[in-house]
């Protein structure tokens, strides 16, 4: 639990005062706001607070005490009017307590606090019921005759801040807590004021321990979920299958377990793509001249030229410019390797500058002079920090308050369009030197696990239509992020009390964005909708699903993550009517190269500012592409019978006009050039 710390000496006094005149402020503003509310329709506050609920039929347990049971379990973490949201629960019936909070199965009641106020940044003030369960915080508050829901999972909250009251001179006691603080990294804020009699530590006790289980020594709740489903995610992703979709092993590349104990590498997966003519002792000395022993390994290789996205980290090269024969010798066989090109192209996702200053701790990059027929693009990607303060900036612009007058301006001032922009130019550059330059490259930051991991995705996304259908895409998280190393577990800060830990970064959030930027400018190409990106946001934090856990495919490993979770491919693929595009249309061999210039990209804000009920769509947006599938399902089955029914000496209409699925002659892309 996070307190807010104080500066010393004059100027503590004056945050402190300060603090609780803001605290009393909006305490005032959410009680006159309340009391106008109160004059307002129920059916309008209830469009941008309530939630539809897909209850299917519920019962009682053999009318016993146990509480009431349903069918399936709705989640409130997604507005009602953006985007219905499919339920949880295939197999198990999802259980309610006492006070009709919905269960999942596995998760338990902790604590219920009556009589409770929540500022609410859009309604006011309001009073009601707040349920902690192992998995989520539950608030009900009635209106009139209408219900008020908030539902926050657990995994969510960043932080917790204690709100005290300031001290005044003289006081010797410690100030009871006035109220609570939740930050959440899906960038809602959360506060509840106690009442002037209470200071509720309880709650914030059980609060605490349960949104940081790994600091209470608690296991996440993904471990705890129980539920089942039709389909085992687990399976979506064989890596050996997909190396073969790929056409590989060949003649220059073998499929190779020489990392089965995680001996070679301890960040990479237990298989991997490496050159055939290069031996076991050579890689273990090109692994040993790379940061964290992430040698340059295979990602995807173009079917026709033969061209290679080669991934690995910096080069240990010093200040006095290291060599590694067996390092050059590597580089220069991924090189041959491509029959088609005589060069390899190095993109270092760093700024120069940065890649430079590494040398004095015994990184660096590539020397052109001892790496021939090289050539080296930096691609000034900014660290880590410079992306999470840019994602700060962003939230204090879009939550809870937006300001329309100043909405362009406030935006670009946080340079996340631009940091968006880099990321699609640099997988662009990558994409298209494969396809157009026929040429293999080589990409890395320092660690190779951050930006490196950012670029190989998105510019495989461009280049390989199969990674843009529903299966596809979970392939290639499932191939490039997870069994690669990214560290999930360190920059979202699963389970962890260290808010302020310098490794956190929405690294993810950004990519996820790239790609929903690419949805928006090519929205047929894709098979899967913009709910599939945004349910994968919401679980990268839920620790509900075991995807997201962990640092490493080893520590997966170890901690039996897939035998003891479940997989969030599971819940998709489940369902998948649910995050299928529509209009989509499979663009078999196609390369899409998304525009770059400021006019073409635009912020998310059905994700980020999703919480803000002025930000959502009037129209139920899934529920119109739920039926638009059922409609073009209806049509084809019409189309189907037609067919059936055509004399034989008809040629079918099939054959002269192919259905949506069907491969386009003609390119529908632009280029960014």
């Amino acid at each position: 639990m996070e307190k807010k710390e104080s500066p010393s000496g004059s100027d503590a006094a004056d945050s402190s005062a300060g603090s609780h005149v803001e605290w009393c402020k909006q305490l005032i503003a959410a009680t006159l706001s309340s009391q106008i509310s109160r004059t307002v329709q129920p059916d309008v506050l209830n469009r941008d607070t309530k939630v539809s609920r897909r209850l299917s039929t519920w019962k009682s347990d053999d009318e016993d005490d146990e509480g009431l049971y349903c069918h399936e379990e709705y989640d409130l973490n997604f507005p009602a009017n953006a985007l219905n949201r499919p339920t949880l629960g295939f197999g198990a019936l999802a259980k309610f307590s006492h006070n009709q909070v919905p269960l999942l199965p596995g998760e338990t009641v902790q604590i219920t606090v009556e009589d409770i106020m929540y500022i609410c940044p859009f309604s006011g003030l309001l009073t009601g019921t707040l349920t902690i369960t192992d998995y989520k915080l539950y608030f009900t508050s009635l209106i009139k005759d209408s219900s008020f829901i908030l539902d926050v999972n657990l995994g969510a909250i960043s932080k917790l801040e204690t709100i005290r009251e300031a001290k005044k001179e003289n006081q010797q006691e410690e100030n009871k807590a006035k109220g609570i603080e939740l930050v959440c990294k899906d960038i809602r804020s959360i506060r509840f004021p106690f009442k002037a009699e209470e200071s509720e530590p309880e709650m914030v006790e059980v609060l605490t321990k349960h949104a940081f289980p790994l600091s209470s020594g608690l296991p996440l709740f993904a471990f705890k979920y129980k539920d089942q489903f039709p389909v085992d995610g687990w399976k979506v992703y064989d890596p050996t299958a997909e190396y073969n979709r790929q056409g590989l092993p060949n003649e220059s590349w073998s499929i190779s377990r020489m990392n089965l104990h995680y001996e070679l590498c301890d960040t990479y997966p237990s298989i991997l793509v490496l050159p055939k003519n290069m031996t076991e002792e050579d890689i273990k000395q090109v692994a040993s001249f790379r940061a964290k022993r992430r040698l340059p390994v295979l990602s995807w290789i173009h079917p026709e030229s033969q061209a290679t996205i080669v991934r690995c980290s910096q080069p240990l090269v010093g200040p006095q410019d290291r060599r590694c024969k067996e390092d050059e010798r590597f580089l220069q066989t991924i090189m041959d390797a491509n029959a088609q090109s005589h060069k390899l192209t190095i993109f270092d996702a760093r700024p120069k500058g940065e890649a430079l200053s590494t040398k004095a701790k015994e990184g660096g990059h590539e020397n052109k002079s001892f790496y021939p027929n090289t050539e080296l693009i930096f691609l000034d990607i900014p660290t880590i920090h410079v992306i999470r303060e840019s994602f700060r900036k962003i939230i204090a612009v879009i939550y809870p308050i937006i300001d329309d007058a100043h909405w362009l301006s406030a935006i670009d001032q946080t340079h996340w369009l631009d940091y968006i922009r880099l990321l699609l130019s640099g997988a662009v550059k990558i994409a298209d030197k494969l396809e157009s330059g026929k040429t293999s490259v080589v990409v890395h930051c320092s660690g190779g696990w951050d930006r490196t991991v950012q670029l190989t995705s998105l510019s495989m996304l461009m280049l390989d239509s199969y990674y843009r259908t529903l299966r596809g895409f979970q392939v290639l998280l499932e191939k490039e992020w997870i069994s690669f190393g990214h560290k999930f577990a360190t920059r979202v800060g699963h389970g962890s009390e260290s808010h302020d830990n310098d490794e956190r970064a929405p690294l993810f959030v950004q990519f996820i964005d790239c790609v929903w930027q690419m949805t928006r400018q090519f929205p047929t190409a894709f098979e899967f909708n913009e709910l599939f990106l945004v349910t994968i946001l919401d679980h990268l934090y839920s620790c509900l699903f075991g995807t997201f856990l962990c640092n490493s495919e080893r520590e997966r490993v170890d901690q039996e993550v897939q035998s003891k979770t479940v997989s969030l491919w599971s819940y998709i693929n489940s369902q998948p009517n649910e995050f299928t595009n529509p209009f989509y249309v499979d663009y078999e061999n196609h390369v899409l190269y998304p525009l770059l210039s400021s006019r073409h990209l635009e912020l998310w804000t059905s994700y980020y500012a999703r919480w803000n009920p002025c930000m959502r769509p009037q129209a139920p947006v899934h529920q119109t592409l739920k039926d638009l599938l059922f409609l073009r399902a209806e049509l084809q089955r019409r189309v189907d019978e037609l067919n059936v029914q055509m004399p034989s000496s008809y040629p079918s209409s099939s054959s002269e006009h192919p259905t949506p699925h069907a491969c386009p002659t003609g390119t529908p892309l632009h280029s960014a050039f």
